[in-house]
């Protein structure tokens, strides 16, 4: 999710995909404000999106070094564990209508990293910060009560933090499981106007990216709901395949907050505006995703821009192992869960059934 008020840089040194896109002038309204139309009412929604986001999940705070930790938990305690973790600027509920299709055969798990959802905000971040808080939240959920270790899996910038949590701490999971997940530093000046040269013979027009958040920069306060959810879009921008899920996401992307005028409550984003500012980095490298230990796979659109920067002559080249499984879901982009949610959950379903073998029989 992005609004037009706030930006950001990569994470760290594995992960591109998450740099932030200014709005170009006369980008399509579908894009730029794809819920405008609505004018803050929902849109309509099929009978299966109902049943699914009606198995309300167990909702509780884990207090990890000092943050509480927004925790979502469904299906039995005891069966085979799966934990997700959401992308950039994003929230567990993102995962609400995919996990109660999984929680009939796994006991799964949805958190909310810190400074994103209903998680408290930190002074400072870190990669090694967010494996903690993953899985201090696998064991609050009993996830490790199952019989197999969990299997972490990670869409966007939740997937490189399950990338991260399998080259550093292989002995927590069984295997990990990445959602359109892209890799590489951010871009060199001579590799954007590469890709820019790239997109115009193509012709698409290419989106131009973002400066750095700033430390003690402020979310936008909108005065009503309506105003707030018309700026919600996606990052990298795209129409959304499906608006009610875009509606149900970006309603649970806010919360009240008293307007900078003192005339009432307004409407806010709930990610810390300067996590980027205020994620260290330092401690970060290149890993070599051939010496990661930990069985991986890979699920991705096959429109997705993201992935689309790593493909054949990339000097970007996908780091996840040769040998992983791949899913490429049709007519997606890189919001997998938002264009085609019954396609992620049937492959979710079908490679955990079969891979690594710690599913159940």
């Amino acid at each position: 999710m992005a609004d037009d008020e706030t930006g950001g840089i990569p994470a760290a040194a594995i992960l591109e995909e998450d740099q932030p896109q200014s709005l170009e002038p006369g980008m399509p309204p579908e894009i730029a404000s794809p819920l405008a139309p609505f004018k803050g009412q929902a849109p309509d929604a099929p009978a299966w999106f109902h049943e699914a986001v009606a198995l309300r999940p167990e909702r509780t705070l884990v207090n990890v070094g000092g943050a509480n930790i927004e925790l979502l938990v469904w299906g039995e305690l005891g069966a085979p564990g799966l934990i997700l973790v959401h992308g950039n600027s994003a929230h567990a509920d993102w995962w609400s209508f995919i996990a109660p299709f999984l929680a009939d055969n796994y006991r799964v798990a949805a958190m909310s990293l810190s400074g994103m959802g209903g998680s408290d905000w930190r002074d400072s971040y870190s990669f090694e910060t967010f494996a903690t808080e993953i899985h201090e939240c696998a064991k609050a959920a009993g996830l490790y009560e199952g019989p197999v270790k969990p299997i972490y899996i990670g869409h966007s910038f939740g997937g490189a933090q399950v990338f991260y949590s399998a080259a550093h701490h292989p002995e927590r999971m069984s295997a990990c499981l990445l959602v359109d997940t892209g890799f590489g530093g951010p871009p060199t000046p001579e590799e954007m106007a590469q890709w820019e040269a790239e997109e115009r013979a193509a012709g698409r027009n290419p989106r131009p990216m973002r400066g750095p958040q700033m430390r003690g920069a402020a979310n936008k306060v909108y005065p009503t709901l309506e105003k707030a959810l018309t700026r919600f879009r996606f990052m990298p921008p795209q129409v959304p395949g499906n608006l009610y899920i875009a509606d149900f996401i970006a309603r649970r992307s806010l919360k009240a907050a008293p307007m900078p005028d003192g005339s009432g409550q307004g409407w806010t984003w709930r990610f810390d505006p300067g996590l980027w500012a205020k994620l260290d980095r330092s401690g970060m490298s290149v890993i070599d995703g051939a010496a990661v230990k930990v069985p991986m796979a890979h699920i991705y659109g096959d429109r997705s821009e993201i992935i689309r920067r790593h493909g054949p002559g990339s000097k970007r080249p996908d780091q996840i192992p040769a040998s992983a499984p791949r899913i490429v879901i049709p007519d997606s982009e890189h919001h997998i869960m938002v264009d085609q949610p019954l396609a992620l959950v049937a492959a979710m379903r079908t490679i955990l059934a079969v891979w690594p073998r710690v599913g159940p029989a």
